[in-house]
C-alpha cells in the first residue's frame, strides 16, 4: 500500500510533518482529516522510503501483564510530548521504542499502526482492554471530541500518578508489620520444630506429670514435626480457593461487605474507595464525560462491589431526576462532609471541582489512617508476640521447676 508525506495543522495551528499508509490520495486526505488534522500538502513517498517502514503487529513477547507504574510512566511521557506539538504517531513510536519487551509495548505498537491507518487513538486503545481499561479509553475518547487530547493526557496523567502513589502509601506502610509477623513466624516454628522436642524426651526420661499448657504446646510441636506439609499445603488451597471465589459475585460482595464493617480496616476501605470515586468522578466530568456515563466507569472501576452497588443507585436516581447528592445522603458509605460538598457543587455548577476536593481530603486521611494503623500495629505486635513467647517458655520451665523441687 502506499505512504504518503503530508504537512498539516492541527486545531491549535500547530504545523504537522507526518507519514500515512493508504490506497490512494483522496483516501490518505480523509485519513488526515478524520485524525483532526487540516493538510496543506499531500505527497506520494518514493519507493525506497516504502520498504522502510516495519511492521511489527506480528511480533508478540512473552509478558505477565502490565505494570501499574509503567503504564502511569507512559502516560506521564504521552502527555509530555502531545504539549510539545507532536503528532500522535510520532509520540507513539518515540514511546514504543523507549519501553521495555512486553505487553504494554506490543500494544503500543498496535495502536501506532492502527491511528497512522486512520482510526482514532481511543479506538485504537480499546483493542487492548489488558493494557487500557475503560477508564482510560474513555477519558481519551473524550479529549478527542473535545479538542483537548494533550490536556485530556495531562489529566490522566495526574489521576494516575495520584492513584499510584496512594497505592504505594498504603503498600509501603504495611511491609514493616508483615515482615515482623514473618519472622516472628520462623522464630516461633523453630522453636517448635527444634527446640521443644529437647525438653519432650528430658521429660519421658524424668516421668515428670505435665500441666495442660504443656501438652498442648508438645501436642502443636509434634504436629508441625510430623505435619508441617499439611499447613503450607492447606495455605495454598485456601489461596487458591480464596482467588476463585472472589471472582463469584456474590461471594465477592459478601466479602466487600464484611471488609467495611471491620473496626479499623473497614474505615481505611471506606475511605480509600470514597476517595477513589470522587477522584475519579471529578476527573471524568472535567474531561467532558456526561455524568451518567462517568457514573458508570466509576462503577467498574471502584474494585468493591459494595459500593459499585450504590453507584449504580446513584446512577438510577440521577436518571430518573433526582439530584446525586439527595441519593448520597441515604447511602451509608459517603458521610454528611461528602454529600453537603457534592451539594454545593451541583448548585454552583462546579460538581467536578467539588469531587476533586472531596479526592484530595479523603486521601489525606487515608494517609493519616494508615500512618495510625501501623502505630497501633507496632505495640500490639509485641503483646502479641510477647504473649506467644511467655507461653512457650512457661509451658516448658513449669514442669522443669518441678523437676528441680524434686530434685532437692
Amino acid at each position: 500500500m502506499p505512504i504518503f508525506v503530508f504537512e498539516a495543522v492541527d486545531n491549535k495551528g500547530k504545523k504537522i510533518r507526518d507519514e500515512i499508509e493508504a490506497p490512494s490520495k483522496q483516501e490518505a486526505k480523509t485519513k488526515i482529516q478524520s485524525m483532526g488534522y487540516f493538510p496543506s500538502s499531500i505527497d506520494e513517498a518514493d519507493a525506497k522510503q516504502q520498504d522502510q517502514p516495519a511492521r511489527k503487529q506480528g511480533r508478540r513477547t512473552l509478558s505477565f501483564g502490565v505494570n501499574r507504574k509503567q503504564l502511569t510512566n507512559f502516560t506521564v511521557q504521552f502527555s509530555t510530548l502531545q504539549d510539545a506539538g507532536l503528532p500522535i504517531v510520532k509520540s507513539l513510536k518515540i514511546l514504543e521504542n523507549q519501553l521495555k519487551p512486553g505487553m504494554l509495548r506490543d500494544a503500543v505498537a498496535d495502536v501506532s499502526e492502527e491511528v497512522e491507518g486512520g482510526m482514532a487513538l481511543s479506538e485504537a486503545m480499546k483493542k487492548h482492554p489488558k493494557v487500557f481499561d475503560t477508564l482510560y479509553v474513555s477519558m481519551v475518547k473524550a479529549g478527542e471530541m473535545g479538542g483537548i487530547l494533550d490536556d485530556i493526557f495531562g489529566r490522566l496523567a495526574e489521576f494516575m500518578e495520584r492513584a499510584y502513589r496512594l497505592k504505594k502509601q498504603i503498600i509501603g506502610a504495611m511491609i514493616y508489620p508483615a515482615v515482623v509477623l514473618s519472622f516472628a513466624l520462623i522464630i516461633v516454628s523453630g522453636l517448635l520444630i527444634f527446640v521443644v522436642p529437647k525438653f519432650v524426651t528430658l521429660f519421658k526420661e524424668r516421668k515428670i506429670e505435665l500441666p495442660a499448657a504443656t501438652k498442648t504446646l508438645i501436642a502443636i510441636s509434634e504436629f508441625m514435626q510430623s505435619s508441617w506439609y499439611v499447613v503450607i499445603i492447606a495455605g495454598i488451597v485456601g489461596f487458591i480457593a480464596f482467588k476463585i471465589l472472589t471472582k463469584q459475585e456474590k461471594f465477592k460482595s459478601f466479602v466487600d461487605s464484611i471488609l467495611l464493617r471491620l473496626p479499623i480496616f473497614g474505615t481505611i476501605a471506606k475511605k480509600t474507595a470514597v476517595s477513589r470515586f470522587s477522584r475519579t468522578l471529578g476527573t471524568l466530568i472535567q474531561s467532558g464525560v456526561n455524568i451518567l456515563d462517568a457514573l458508570a466507569i466509576c462503577r467498574d472501576a471502584i474494585g468493591n462491589k459494595r459500593v459499585a452497588g450504590e453507584i449504580d443507585i446513584i446512577h438510577d436516581a440521577i436518571k430518573e431526576g433526582e439530584t446525586m447528592a439527595a441519593r448520597m445522603g441515604e447511602s451509608d458509605i459517603f458521610d454528611d462532609v461528602v454529600t453537603n460538598m457534592v451539594a454545593v457543587g451541583e448548585e454552583t455548577g462546579e460538581l467536578d471541582k467539588m469531587l476533586v476536593k472531596v479526592a484530595a481530603n479523603y486521601e489525606r486521611d487515608v494517609e493519616i489512617s494508615v500512618q495510625s494503623l501501623v502505630s497501633l500495629l507496632e505495640p500490639l505486635l509485641i503483646v502479641v508476640l510477647g504473649g506467644i513467647v511467655f507461653f512457650i517458655v512457661m509451658a516448658l520451665f513449669w514442669p522443669l521447676m518441678k523437676l528441680i523441687q524434686t530434685m532437692q
